[in-house]
């Protein structure tokens, strides 16, 4: 999930490159990171969720900051629906995940 937003924001502008392209990369990658500390620590179901929770949160700012991007014309309406429909599509799986802990093998 997180390479195409990093590609992405490589055409921000350069004013931009500390803070709104940081934002994006920092909020995509937390994404993953949680998904992953979740799945190691699935064995325990309040921390499996707690950290799909965080997951979660994390890619709604991703989609946060995509729309301030797209708003400031960083992005194109195409670019800015397909990494929408991507972000929300993590969404769909992680909202599953956590109503479902015991699907993926939490206890």
């Amino acid at each position: 999930m997180g390479h195409g937003y990093f590609e992405t924001s490589n055409s921000f502008p350069k004013d931009e490159a500390h803070s709104l392209t940081d934002q994006i990369r920092r909020s995509s990658r937390y994404t993953n990171i949680c998904l992953i500390e979740a799945y190691r620590k699935r064995r325990y179901k309040a921390y499996f969720i707690s950290k799909l929770s965080d997951s979660e949160m994390e890619n709604s700012e991703t989609k946060g900051w995509l729309k301030f991007a797209f708003e400031c014309k960083y992005l194109s309406q195409e670019k800015y629906e397909k990494l929408t429909l991507q972000s929300e599509e993590v969404g769909r799986l992680l909202y599953h995940m956590i109503n479902n802990p015991e699907k993926y093998g939490a206890v």
